[in-house]
């Protein structure tokens, strides 16, 4: 009897494992029909001077590295990307005994996202875009300038661009077409049900 009691409970458990349930959502990709993407330049909304060039090149420089959507004019292309630069927050965080600045806290926030010029609607929106860097003054070691702290930026957001587009389409993080109505609709919808 307890050699038919072992059995069954090692076939039940078994049974378990095989069922296991694993969630693995689809990868989502941009339609088939968009092969080229353009950079439109982004607009700067802060107090900072040429911004918007820098950035822009940049996103422009990591999709001709990624490889996987050429760049073009934005009249030839399927998929527009569209900035803008919203926050340019630079915070010294640490003092010196002089109450001088030691260590600095560079904060950027855009906002990104990718128009389809076919459709004439936006796939993705990215509306608090963040990217942040902490350095050392310049006059200390290892230390940089306001202008290479910018640089070390510009490369993280152009590369978070640039994922988005190419390998996080419809992510829960964004905004995108795949998303629930607003709330107000929800309410209309419930208090009309019998």
């Amino acid at each position: 009897m307890k050699k038919l009691i072992f059995a069954a409970a090692a076939l039940a458990l078994g049974a378990c494992s095989s069922s296991e349930i694993v969630y693995r959502p689809a990868e989502q990709k941009l339609p088939q029909y968009i092969k080229r993407i353009a950079v439109r330049s982004f607009a700067n909304k802060t107090q900072q001077f040429g911004l918007e060039e820098k950035i822009t090149l940049r996103v422009i420089d990591e999709f001709l590295k990624n490889g996987e959507y050429s760049v073009s004019q934005e009249s030839a292309a399927q998929g527009v990307i569209v900035g803008e630069i919203s926050h340019y927050i630079l915070t010294p965080i640490q003092y010196d005994v002089n109450l001088v600045p030691t260590v600095y806290k560079l904060n950027v926030v855009a906002s990104v996202r990718l128009l389809d010029r076919e459709q004439n609607r936006y796939l993705w929106e990215e509306p608090g875009l963040q990217v942040t860097k902490m350095y050392s003054a310049a006059n200390l070691p290892n230390g940089l300038t306001e202008e290479q702290a910018r640089e070390a930026l510009w490369e993280i957001l152009a590369k978070d661009v640039v994922l988005r587009t190419v390998s996080g389409f419809g992510s829960v993080s964004s905004a995108s077409q795949k998303k629930l109505p607003p709330a107000t609709e929800i309410q209309q919808s419930t208090s009309t049900a019998p």
